[in-house]
């Protein structure tokens, strides 16, 4: 279970309204070689490997999610042309709530 103070957290929220509404990434939230929510941590090296097989918007979204929470991760955001309706909408708002102080 995700930690409600989380949800306000500025590099937190902003990941998990993707990983929340996107589909695809919703699936590894509960799952502890992901997330620690006791640690408050994600484990990236193990996403980013387990997006090897995945579609470019996919793992284009993953990648985004990341770059909000941490800004390590660097993304190219042209590639935002691909997104489908929904997720670009996800996108929007997850950049909006990183952005809100």
């Amino acid at each position: 279970m995700i930690p409600e103070h989380l949800f306000q957290d500025r590099y937190w929220r902003g990941l998990l309204h993707i990983f929340t509404n996107h589909n695809k990434l919703k699936q590894f939230l509960s799952n502890p070689d992901y997330f620690d929510f006791e640690e408050l941590s994600l484990h990236v090296e193990a996403l980013l490997k387990a997006s090897k097989g995945w579609s470019p918007c996919e793992k284009f979204m993953l990648e985004v999610a990341l770059h909000l929470f941490n800004g390590i991760n660097k993304i190219d955001l042209s590639q935002a042309d691909r997104l489908d309706n929904k997720s670009t909408e996800i996108l929007r708002e997850a950049l909006l709530l990183r952005l809100d102080r």
